[in-house]
């Protein structure tokens, strides 16, 4: 089976900083086939025989704990479950210089559609949509200075996601429909 891993807190703000060279080697130590790193943000694409994603995860983690001394969390999505969240993501929702956009990966104690009235949204300017798995959200340039989704950085939701942006998600998937 394809899985797609999104570590979160790697390689951001020039903390806990990862070589994705390294963290390949890591994941096919772990035994894991097929490994591709894809930018420097923490997702690694592989395949693997092994079943149950939760023991998976632990896999993973104790294995990046062991390997780079960091405690980081790892959200692992089955291929089919990266293709559902991607076809839900509308067509005309990228990330360029008119629109910002995430997808905002939800871990499963998080994921479900009352997740929504968590976020700090401002309905006036910002679309939020949930899909099982991620909440996805877009806000115009113009107005994100406006957006109160910033402020989810200190709340303890955001504990429980790890945020891509459409374009990578998209780049995500294609590659993994290459393993």
């Amino acid at each position: 089976m394809i899985y797609l891993a999104l570590l979160r807190g790697i390689n951001v703000g020039g903390k806990s900083m990862v070589s994705m060279t390294t963290l390949k080697t890591c994941f096919e130590a772990l035994g894991f086939e097929d490994v591709q790193t894809v930018l420097n943000s923490g997702n690694v694409l592989f395949r693997t025989d092994r079943v149950g994603q939760g023991a998976i995860t632990k896999t993973i983690e104790a294995g990046l704990l062991a390997e780079f001394d960091l405690p980081v969390k790892a959200l692992l999505k089955t291929h089919d479950q990266l293709k559902d969240i991607t076809a839900a993501i509308p067509k005309a929702w990228v990330n360029n210089i008119h629109t910002k956009c995430d997808v905002m990966f939800l871990w499963p104690e998080a994921d479900n559609p009352a997740v929504l009235a968590q976020l700090p949204t401002n309905p006036a300017i910002e679309e939020v949509q949930y899909v099982p798995g991620a909440v996805l959200w877009r806000v115009s340039r113009a107005n994100q200075d406006k957006s109160r989704m910033t402020r989810i950085v200190s709340t303890p939701l955001y504990q429980h996601m790890t945020i891509r942006n459409p374009n990578t998600v998209r780049k995500l998937l294609a590659l993994a429909e290459t393993l």
